[in-house]
């Protein structure tokens, strides 16, 4: 009886040894705590690095070939996705604000508004709509119509946002043909 109550002894023994091993203070075993301060920088290097903004300029370029801003355009911006596979998923796309009074816009795309598991593939910028009867129809200047793909980001670290530059993007006042042919 004493053999089976040592026995029993040692194995709980064996049991609380390593318990106190796993709450990090005796090894290098189980989970360790982790700094409050190295989660927060994380989450602000996720946060900087899926937060993006697209600006541009829209114009009319009117028969004497002047460049007027266009304000109240809008631009599309449509981005090809990933899921947590690495499976192309159908793309999504979202509208700019429209344009102010020099023509300029900006459309932004916040980690909320892409879902956790998707990951941004490729995205372009297409003329959408411009406010003028007398210049709606989209050129393929700068890829208005066939889309410009978002290269080379400038990082604004005080914003959290990778900012790309499209543009600038022309209506006309008469359909103009794509230089592909289509």
């Amino acid at each position: 009886m004493a053999y089976i109550n040592i026995c029993f002894l040692a194995f709980i023994a064996s049991l609380l040894v390593p318990g106190s091993f796993a709450n990090g203070k005796g090894g290098d075993y189980g989970p360790k705590e982790h700094d409050v301060t190295d989660k927060s920088k994380s989450e602000e290097e996720k946060l900087l690095s899926t937060n993006i903004g697209i600006q541009g300029i829209v114009y009319c370029k009117s028969a004497a070939s002047k460049l007027i801003p266009v304000e109240g355009a809008l631009t599309r911006i449509r981005c090809e996705v990933v899921d947590e596979y690495g499976f192309e998923t159908t793309p999504f796309s979202f509208l700019s604000e429209a344009t102010d009074s020099k023509g300029y816009f900006l459309a932004t795309l916040s980690r909320r508004e892409v879902a956790e598991k998707w990951g941004l593939k490729e995205c372009r910028a297409f003329l959408d709509a411009s406010p003028l009867n007398n210049c709606s129809y989209p050129t393929d200047v700068n890829k208005g119509i066939s889309g410009a793909v978002l290269r080379s980001p400038r990082f604004l670290h005080h914003s959290k946002i990778r900012l790309y530059t499209v543009g600038p993007f022309l209506f006309t006042s008469s359909p103009t043909s794509i230089s592909d042919g289509y």
